[in-house]
């Protein structure tokens, strides 16, 4: 319990009510579980998202966790995402993505598109490979190699797809935004801009 608290005091306490100024990743999963179904499906890509949805997302139910584990499989939220929706229509399935891993399988988005399959895309978006910089910068003394990304315009391109989106960045809109995600009957795509570290 003495640890427990310790970690609370130095890590959760950060992640889940931040006083800097941008918005971090814990914060916007503590968000997601005050609107989410108690049956909803989380499905993850890989990265530092990954680790902080699972730690941070209120599972209700058995059967709602979909990852690749430990194998590293970045692109494989988007397609699984669209894999279980389409097992069950009806269950709210909560894609979270980095913005590295859904260029790797951005083509889903037509599928999503002709199957009218209601996948909430929460794209969190800090435009680094954030899980290889911070490798990097842990144990390669912040020696940053090809993590920094230059990212295409994701609403557009959901757009495109004829899928519903916006950007959130502001603290202030976070709350709005999810609830207009998750409470969408049709896909949805929520880019979140993300502290980089």
């Amino acid at each position: 319990r003495a640890l427990e608290q310790q970690e609370k005091e130095a890590v959760v306490q950060h992640d889940l009510t931040p006083t800097k100024a941008g918005l971090t990743m814990g914060e916007v999963i503590h968000q997601i579980n005050q609107y989410k179904a108690d049956d909803a499906v989380l499905v993850t890509d890989v990265g530092q998202h990954q680790m902080i949805a699972w730690r941070y997302f209120n599972y209700k139910k058995t059967r709602t966790q979909v990852t690749s584990g430990g194998l590293g499989t970045m692109g494989f939220a988007l397609p699984a995402a669209l894999g279980a929706q389409l097992h069950d229509y009806s269950r709210q399935v909560i894609c979270v993505v980095g913005d590295g891993g859904i260029q790797m399988t951005i083509q889903e988005l037509g599928t999503i598109m002709q199957t009218k399959a209601p996948v909430k895309i929460v794209l969190l978006n800090n435009n680094y490979l954030g899980m290889v910089r911070q490798w990097q910068q842990l144990f390669f003394d912040n020696r940053y190699s090809f993590v920094e990304l230059q990212n295409p315009d994701f609403i557009t391109i959901a757009k495109g797809f004829g899928i519903a989106s916006h950007t959130v960045s502001d603290r202030a809109e976070l709350s709005d935004s999810l609830d207009t995600l998750l409470n969408s009957d049709k896909p949805y795509l929520l880019e979140i801009v993300c502290e980089k570290e």
